[in-house]
């Protein structure tokens, strides 16, 4: 067998995509690898002859482990699942900040710091000075809607 020969190259690639699992986990290349492996066998053995055969069986049987074999394969590689919040703003609801620039009086708007940021934000009514401590009740349009923490 010379490395030109069909069946050498099926067989090469499908051990390299094989082995490439280990680098791309996810049980997906390994299952290319397999398809690879089958057509090398079925040249092997005569079942089919050509390059649009032998594309044709590797793409059939690649769609036909995938879709058999996907499921078994991620059971066994496992992967990354992480439900988060998709909802920002029930994260800030009831959070503290402290006033950067002043709010008020009336529909005045100020800065606060929360979470590392500064946001825009309204009070209710009354003037609420810099460096008052305050929680976070509600969202208004884009600005934050707070009151000052009693203590």
């Amino acid at each position: 067998m010379s490395v030109s020969d069909p069946i050498s190259i099926w067989l090469i690639v499908g051990i390299v995509l094989m082995l490439s699992e280990i680098i791309i986990p996810g049980g997906i290349v390994i299952l290319l690898g397999t398809s690879c492996l089958l057509v090398a066998a079925a040249l092997a053995l005569g079942i089919v002859e050509g390059i649009s055969q032998s594309l044709t069986l590797w793409f059939i049987s690649s769609m036909v482990l995938l879709l058999s074999f996907r499921h078994v394969t991620q059971r066994l590689v496992g992967g990354d699942s992480r439900v988060d919040n998709t909802d920002e703003e029930l994260d800030l609801y009831n959070q503290h900040a402290i006033v950067k620039e002043t709010i008020g009086p009336g529909q005045q708007t100020g800065r606060i710091s929360c979470l590392g940021s500064d946001w825009t934000a309204l009070g209710d009514g009354s003037e609420i000075k810099s460096g008052t401590k305050v929680r976070i009740i509600c969202r208004d349009n884009i600005a934050l809607v707070v009151e000052p923490l009693l203590e």
